[in-house]
């Protein structure tokens, strides 16, 4: 074989090799480049959960503070607020309130001559407030601060509980009078004394569900 002939074989053999290897190295940057996107989409979809996930928490949270520390939802214990609330209604309330005032309803956690250490749920109707003096009549009236109170809105007279709260009472700073709308059995002031502010729980807002409907 004649020199000019090795020399072609060689270039040939380099050209191949150097063929080979931008092969080689075409095949390794596709396949880095197919990696990178593989971790890219891989840190999207662990950034997406991520991001799902702290929504999914606030949501919690939100939901937890909303319900647990603002708003409230009880079911109505009994029928001593009838006929606006009977036994078995879904009532919402709102726990911030606690200063309160006369004609609100609120919602009230207190122990009773028969729950022992146990305390109970009442949603009762505010007729006195702080300072002010409570007291009812042998033939029925409530009166505040020696004053006749006219409840356009109840149908009952308000006898007393004999044996329980002694009239009249003067109320502390803290202290308010709750009375149940249905006054003829209605466990209220009359049978447990004044509720404390650290006894209510809140001012019902709105009912949600009526029972029976």
């Amino acid at each position: 074989m004649s020199l000019f002939g090795k020399k072609n074989n060689t270039a040939e053999a380099q050209t191949k090799d150097d063929q080979q290897a931008e092969n080689k190295q075409a095949e390794l940057r596709q396949d880095s480049e197919e990696l990178i996107k593989e971790v890219k989409k891989y840190e999207k979809s662990v950034k997406n959960y991520q991001h799902l996930m702290l929504r999914l928490v606030l949501f919690v949270l939100v939901l937890w503070v909303l319900f647990f520390k603002i708003i409230g939802i009880t079911i109505m214990p009994s029928g001593d607020m009838y006929p606006r609330l009977d036994a078995g209604d879904m009532v919402l309330f709102y726990r911030l309130d606690t200063d309160v005032k006369a004609r609100d309803v609120i919602v009230v956690e207190k122990q009773t001559p028969d729950s022992g250490k146990n305390k109970q749920v009442f949603i009762l109707r505010v007729v006195a407030v702080g300072g002010d003096t409570v007291e009812i009549t042998d033939n029925a009236k409530l009166l505040i601060n020696g004053n006749a109170v006219s409840e356009t809105n109840i149908f009952y007279s308000t006898p007393r509980y004999e044996g329980f709260t002694e009239f009249p009472v003067t109320l502390a700073d803290d202290e308010c009078f709750v009375l149940a709308d249905s006054r003829n059995g209605g466990s209220d002031s009359r049978y447990f004394g004044p509720v404390k502010k650290s006894e209510i729980v809140g001012s019902v807002i709105t009912i949600l569900r009526r029972n029976n409907l």
